[in-house]
C-alpha cells in the first residue's frame, strides 16, 4: 500500500487497517525520528521545505573553542524557544499504546525528552537527551537548566539581545554573532562540558543498543514513525527485525530508506500524530 494509494477516505482507512494488523501476533516496537515532534514545534532536519543544515561534528565541538562559543549560545537562546515546548497527541498516543501493552517499547532517534515526559517508560533513547550536561574529563553530571544559569552569569543579556534567532532541529538556536561568548566549564573540575548527547561522527553507546536491540526482539512489528532512517542506527535495527522475520510499518511524510524494502508490508505515507492517535482509537487502546 504505498504513496500513490493515499488520498481516499477509504485508502486511508486500509492503511490504518493494515497498520492495526500488524499487532495481531502481539506488541510492536517503535522507532520515532524527528517526524513525532514537528507538531511540537520542533523543526526537523530533511522535511520538506526544509532548509540545508550542517550538524556540528564531535571532532568540531572537542577541538574548537568557536564550535562551543556557537553550541553554548545556541542551547541559551533556544531554551528561551523551548519553553512551550510540549509532547503532543503523537507522544501521548505513543504512551497509551504502550500503557495498554501494545507496545514492546519505544526506540527514538530524538534528544528532545517529549517521549518520557508524555509517559513513555521503556524507552532507548538512541542519541541520548538533551537535558543532561555532562564534564569530559570526571563525568561530572548537572542539568542543562543548571548550565544555562552559569552562562546567563557569564554573558549577562546575551539571550534577550538574540531572543530572535532560529530555532533549529535539535532544539537550539542559530545564533550568528558569537565572538566574545564565555563558555561554561564544570564547577567541580574545570573540566569542558558537553551535552550528553550522541552528536555527528560518534557512536550509539553499546548498552543504549543493546537496549533498543532488547525492544525490538521481544516485538512482534517494527513500527517506524518519522523517520526517513537516513541515520544507520535505525538502519541496523530495521536490520535485527528483518533477522527475526517480523513484519515492518513506516509512517512519514515523504521517501525513507526502507520503502522498497521486502520487509516492509505497510507504507503510510502521512504525520505521525494523526495517524498514532488513530492507531490507539482503532486498537481500542
Amino acid at each position: 500500500m504505498g504513496i500513490e494509494d493515499r488520498g481516499s477516505g477509504a485508502a486511508q482507512a486500509a492503511e490504518l487497517a493494515a497498520l492495526a494488523g500488524l499487532f495481531s501476533a502481539g506488541p510492536a516496537a517503535l522507532l520515532t525520528g524527528a517526524g513525532i515532534s514537528t507538531d511540537s514545534g520542533i523543526p526537523d532536519y530533511r522535511g520538506s521545505g526544509t532548509p540545508p543544515r550542517t550538524p556540528m561534528r564531535i571532532d568540531q565541538f572537542m577541538s574548537d573553542e568557536a564550535y562551543r562559543r556557537r553550541f553554548w549560545a545556541g542551547a541559551r537562546v533556544g531554551a528561551l524557544r523551548m519553553l512551550g515546548i510540549e509532547p503532543n497527541a503523537g507522544h501521548r498516543a505513543v504512551a497509551h499504546l504502550e500503557t495498554e501493552g501494545w507496545l514492546s517499547g519505544v526506540i527514538t532517534q530524538n534528544v528532545d525528552g517529549l517521549h518520557a515526559r508524555a509517559g513513555s517508560v521503556n524507552l532507548a533513547e538512541l542519541h541520548g537527551n538533551g537535558a543532561v550536561i555532562r564534564c569530559v574529563p570526571e563525568d561530572h553530571r548537572f542539568t542543562r537548566g543548571e548550565v544555562l544559569g552559569w552562562f546567563d552569569t557569564a554573558n549577562p543579556g546575551f539571550a534577550d539581545r538574540n531572543a530572535g534567532a532560529e530555532i533549529t532541529p535539535d532544539g537550539d538556536a542559530d545564533v550568528a554573532e558569537t565572538a566574545g561568548v564565555r563558555v561554561p566549564v564544570c564547577p567541580a573540575c574545570g573540566g569542558l562540558l558537553r551535552p550528553d548527547v550522541v552528536y555527528f561522527g560518534e557512536h550509539v553507546p553499546q548498552a543504549v543498543f543493546a537496549h533498543a536491540e532488547r525492544i525490538v526482539a521481544g516485538a512482534s512489528a517494527l513500527v517506524i514513525a518519522g523517520s526517513s532512517l537516513a541515520v544507520n542506527t535505525g538502519v541496523r535495527l530495521v536490520h535485527r527485525a528483518e533477522q527475526r522475520g517480523i513484519p515492518i510499518a513506516v509512517i512519514n511524510r515523504g521517501p525513507t530508506a526502507v520503502d522498497q524494502r521486502a520487509s516492509t508490508r505497510v507504507r503510510i505515507d502521512g504525520g505521525t500524530t494523526e495517524t498514532l492517535t488513530a492507531l490507539a482509537e482503532a486498537l481500542g487502546a
